[in-house]
């Protein structure tokens, strides 16, 4: 696990490829009522990540039906995003680990890197340790990982397990399995798999 990641433009090109599947997925898949969705993308915070992102960075993209009858909006998951946070996910889930059991005094300068309060930090370390292990999400999730990964240290745990041969992969791949927390309005929203995308953007 390394802070360099934080400001690695190779990351985010991968994370950004990523939602752009995941957005062109739910394109092609439709409305569930048979219409044409239109790409209604709405304005989100993108706190956290390299200056030179791109504008997209600051757009969560999303879909609206096209038949007057319906208007239902299909928001794709999303690797950029977790949930309504203004810090990109790739942020949140590197210094949730980082911060994972050191001083008071070294979270405050880990988070200082892009501008976190300590505050913050804690926030997100509570709901590794008290939302997310009890999430549909993780209960799913959790009993495919043989052996079993230690929800005392998520996420740190997950980022062990997928980081064995490839951080950039690793993290992408726990930003995966996240992704169905990021949506309510999409039936891919449903389908967990502990060992996502990795093969398919060639990090196996």
């Amino acid at each position: 696990m390394s802070q360099k990641l934080l400001g690695d433009a190779r990351l985010y090109a991968l994370i950004a490829h990523v939602d752009s599947e995941f957005a062109a997925e739910t394109h092609a898949a439709g409305c569930g009522c048979g219409g044409k969705l239109h790409r209604a993308n709405y304005p989100r915070q993108s706190r956290g990540g390299p200056k030179d992102l791109g504008e997209e960075w600051g757009l969560r993209f999303s879909f609206c039906c096209a038949n007057d009858g319906c208007r239902k909006r299909a928001t794709p998951p999303s690797v950029r995003f977790l949930g309504r946070r203004v810090y990109l996910g790739a942020v949140v889930v590197l210094l949730s680990a980082m911060t994972l059991g050191v001083t008071a005094k070294r979270a405050a300068e880990l988070g200082k890197l892009v501008g976190v309060d300590v505050r913050t930090l804690e926030r997100w370390r509570r709901w590794w340790r008290e939302t997310f292990p009890v999430s549909r999400v993780w209960k799913a999730a959790k009993a495919r990982f043989a052996p079993a990964v230690e929800t005392k240290r998520l996420p740190a745990s997950l980022l062990d397990r997928f980081n064995a041969t490839d951080e950039y992969g690793g993290l992408v791949a726990v930003l995966e399995l996240l992704a169905p927390l990021t949506t309510t309005s999409n039936s891919r929203a449903e389908m967990i798999n502990p060992y996502p995308q990795r093969r398919r953007l060639g990090m196996s």
